[in-house]
């Protein structure tokens, strides 16, 4: 059976339609980051652009990555970096910050909006103080691993005053906290820190983002949510239908935060040691910070007296939730997952503590 000419017509318009709900309305949407145009040029750090059509913004440089938000057609964006021909880093108006193909077919780049490179290539750094990688800059943004003290790194951009984009020598790239504490830069061969001059960014309301605290409470929530769980003997890092005490706080800190520490207490020991301020005194510790303990003598503070506990071995760790109250797992008969009291035997126990997140 023949169509009319209105009825073809309907029916394009129709299929037109249902492939623009699909999102990919411009034809090698999905397949920009593999053939960009010949004319698209690197642009600098601090330039302007504007979308020229519908595109995707996402989480990472990578037609797999997660789509955040879909840019349209006259949207005003600033350069945050260029990390391959392919792809730009861009901020959008609403201050959301991803990846969206270099192809001058979504995007034209101001050439007159040039601003000063937000740091020289050269620039080369040393992790301080362990610090979370993250896919955006931001304390909301997914954290990608944990940058251990010693690591090097490079410098790439500052797109504000309170974060650095880097690349570690793994070749990952995301964003860390520009905090001094954290990172050491040598410049040209100098030494000691560098603080590079931010590029003026684009008028854009503020990006609010929770702190550390909402993180700890990330965290604390996934533990509430394991009360109860059994308790095992070097339990399985690979379910959570029983926990120990190192498996639990390891587990916690993967679904609040995404951050994978040590497997055992005494490397978590040791972790809190390299990455964090050691507190020996339970009144100086915050909700949220771990706590280790070292082996059971006694409830009399007696029965710890001459005890080393500097060199003493970690027998246990639990989180610390503030007024005198610890989250954690330790025996079958204790019940599994529970919050305590902090009776005398464990404050006698106590060795130090110290905060993962900062």
């Amino acid at each position: 059976m023949i169509k009319s000419h209105k009825q073809l017509t309907a029916s394009l318009l129709v299929s037109a339609a249902i492939v623009a709900g699909l999102g990919v309305s411009a034809p090698g949407n999905a397949a920009a980051a593999s053939s960009p145009s010949n004319s698209v040029m690197a642009a600098a750090a601090g330039q302007t652009a504007v979308i020229e059509a519908s595109v995707r913004l996402r989480s990472t440089p990578s037609t797999s990555g997660e789509v955040v938000k879909y840019l349209q057609k006259g949207d005003q964006v600033q350069i945050v970096a260029q990390p391959n021909s392919y792809w730009y880093q861009v901020k959008a108006a609403d201050g959301s910050v991803g990846y969206t193909s270099a192809d001058d077919k979504y995007i034209s780049v101001n050439s007159s909006s040039v601003g000063t490179p937000t740091t020289p290539s050269a620039q080369t750094g040393t992790i301080k103080y362990g610090v979370n990688l993250r896919t955006t800059p931001s304390t909301s943004g997914k954290v990608l691993r944990l940058l251990k003290k010693g690591e090097q790194v490079q410098l790439l951009a500052q797109p504000n005053s309170s974060w650095y984009q880097i690349q570690t020598s793994d070749g990952s790239i995301g964003y860390i906290s520009s905090n001094d504490q954290y990172t050491s830069f040598a410049n040209n061969g100098g030494t000691g820190t560098v603080t590079p001059t931010p590029t003026p960014p684009a008028p854009v309301p503020p990006i609010s983002t929770p702190g550390a605290s909402a993180q700890i409470e990330s965290v604390i929530s996934a533990g509430m949510g394991y009360l109860g769980t059994p308790y095992e003997f070097g339990s399985s890092r690979y379910d959570t239908s029983t926990f120990d005490c190192s498996d639990f706080i390891r587990q916690i800190f993967m679904d609040g935060v995404n951050l994978k520490l040590p497997a055992d207490s005494r490397q978590q020991g040791d972790w809190v040691k390299s990455n964090s301020t050691v507190v020996t005194s339970i009144s100086g510790l915050k909700r949220g910070d771990l706590m280790f303990f070292m082996d059971y003598k006694g409830n009399s503070a007696s029965a710890y007296e001459g005890v080393d506990k500097s060199k003493a071995r970690i027998s246990h760790v639990a989180m610390y939730l503030g007024d005198g109250q610890v989250l954690h797992t330790y025996s079958v008969a204790s019940g599994g997952v529970k919050v305590d009291k902090l009776s005398a035997s464990w404050t006698n126990r106590f060795l130090f503590g110290g905060s993962v997140i900062r």
